[in-house]
């Protein structure tokens, strides 16, 4: 509007320039001489006074209009407060793919303001532009990458994706703890398989592609480029295995040769609970073998400059002191690139006992979960000395959450339900809330408050 505004004022002062010159030279010739001596022509200090008023207004409309998107861009974020009720009244599923359907086709407010600079980080070689990221289950089937990355999160991950297409549990499968910020699910890996997904990250990639060839020329060399192979933030993709399946180590290998070309990072789900059998991956000797064969179905395939995508197991808060041991020894032996910490949790926090939906079978979700996870997430970060870099997964719902969880250990941090529950207009809350924690103890970066809490390793 400024822009458009300026132009309009020059457009003007030139209009002006020229009627002040008369042209009645067509009325008669007679007059010419006459007219001729009336022209005023302007001085020199005329001349740039205009000048340096038309670019006054030229600069300072294209000041405003920067302003005026960064404005208007957070009354997006904010005006999408307005739909959370309506989104409330559907069947949570429904309410699920609407959202999922509105971020596919762009009807989400886009991201224009850059982030804190004090979010950026740098993990697995890749530059994040802020540590949140969103959870796996929410866009199971790669349909809405560009986006929800668009909307500002530092990191997607899609999934979790299956090699062959299966339908997971009966409906109804989600169920709303509302006044208790939780939700219960037992979707049970509900994946239009490897395939499909393959054909959209796929096509997903090569835009990008095409992006950063037409941008190449418009870039400086020591520009700090933020984002991976799907768009602006990190994409990562979250394998699982299907529910009839006898070998579980083919299901992942199968995900990684299919997919990992289009991953920044990829993740074994082995905790989910609404999977049979699922979690017993989780032992030591199981997951030591799994882990073994999927990084070598990694390492076997062909890979440029940037190398294989790092490899993470996700695990459950359900887990004994020796489950956690057990897991840790094995990050440690195989030199896993990272853990995400937790899933969600087949227990009933006492918050949440009272509620008649607590009794619905699936994994607990949400606020609720919030202390359990971030107690496994301290105890794997004392585990694996500070080795490793984790994930910090379950209940964050506000800025001051996902400091908690870095400071329990965290180098990147999830979220999902609360998402559901707040909209777009939560991304930016959290990122502006994170970025005032750090500041008020006085870190300089995210990475420099990994671990706070956890004392000498």
């Amino acid at each position: 509007m400024a822009t458009w505004f300026s132009r309009r004022i020059l457009k003007d002062v030139l209009l002006k320039r020229i009627s002040s010159r008369p042209l009645q030279g067509s009325r008669c010739y007679s007059s010419v001489a006459e007219n001729v001596s009336k022209i005023t022509h302007p001085s020199k200090k005329g001349r740039l006074l205009t000048g340096v008023t038309l670019g006054l207004v030229i600069a300072s409309g294209a000041y405003v209009s920067t302003v005026d998107e960064a404005t208007f861009c957070g009354w997006l974020f904010s005006a999408t407060k307005l739909v959370n009720p309506f989104f409330a009244l559907l069947d949570p599923e429904f309410a699920h793919w609407l959202a999922v359907s509105a971020a596919a086709r762009g009807w989400v407010p886009r991201e224009k303001r850059p982030d804190p600079s004090i979010l950026g980080l740098e993990v697995w070689g890749r530059k994040f532009s802020n540590p949140v990221g969103l959870a796996a289950g929410f866009d199971k089937n790669a349909e809405a990458v560009e986006g929800l990355l668009g909307m500002g999160f530092g990191s997607v991950e899609v999934g979790s994706v299956t090699p062959i297409p299966q339908d997971g549990n009966p409906k109804p499968r989600i169920f709303r703890l509302r006044s208790e910020g939780a939700i219960i699910n037992r979707c049970g890996f509900n994946s239009e398989g490897i395939v499909a997904v393959a054909k959209r990250l796929g096509a997903q990639h090569g835009k990008r592609k095409l992006d950063e060839t037409s941008s190449a020329s418009n870039s400086t060399s020591d520009e700090v480029k933020h984002g991976g192979k799907a768009g602006p933030g990190i994409l990562g993709v979250n394998l699982g295995k299907n529910k009839t399946s006898e070998d579980a180590a083919a299901d992942y290998v199968q995900g990684v040769h299919t997919l990992s070309q289009y991953a920044d990072y990829l993740v074994i789900n082995v905790s989910s609970p609404n999977t049979p059998g699922l979690r017993t991956l989780q032992g030591r000797k199981q997951l030591k073998d799994l882990v073994k064969k999927v990084q070598a179905a990694r390492d076997e395939m062909q890979w440029g400059e940037e190398g294989p995508p790092p490899l993470l197991v996700k695990i459950a808060p359900d887990l004994s002191r020796t489950d956690l041991e057990d897991i840790a020894a094995v990050a440690l032996a195989l030199r896993l690139d990272g853990l995400i910490i937790t899933n969600t949790t087949i227990s009933r926090p006492e918050a949440v006992s009272r509620n008649p939906v607590a009794a619905e079978t699936g994994g607990l979700s949400g606020k609720p979960l919030f202390d359990l996870s971030t107690n496994i997430l301290k105890e794997m970060y004392v585990l694996t000395r500070g080795k490793i870099p984790l994930i910090g997964c379950g209940g964050i719902s506000g800025g001051e959450d996902a400091y908690k969880k870095i400071r329990a250990g965290a180098t990147l941090v999830q979220l999902y339900t609360a998402f559901a529950y707040g909209g777009p207009a939560l991304i930016p809350q959290i990122k502006a809330e994170l970025a005032e924690c750090l500041e008020r103890d006085g870190f300089k970066s995210v990475v420099d408050a990994v671990g706070a809490d956890c004392g000498r390793l």
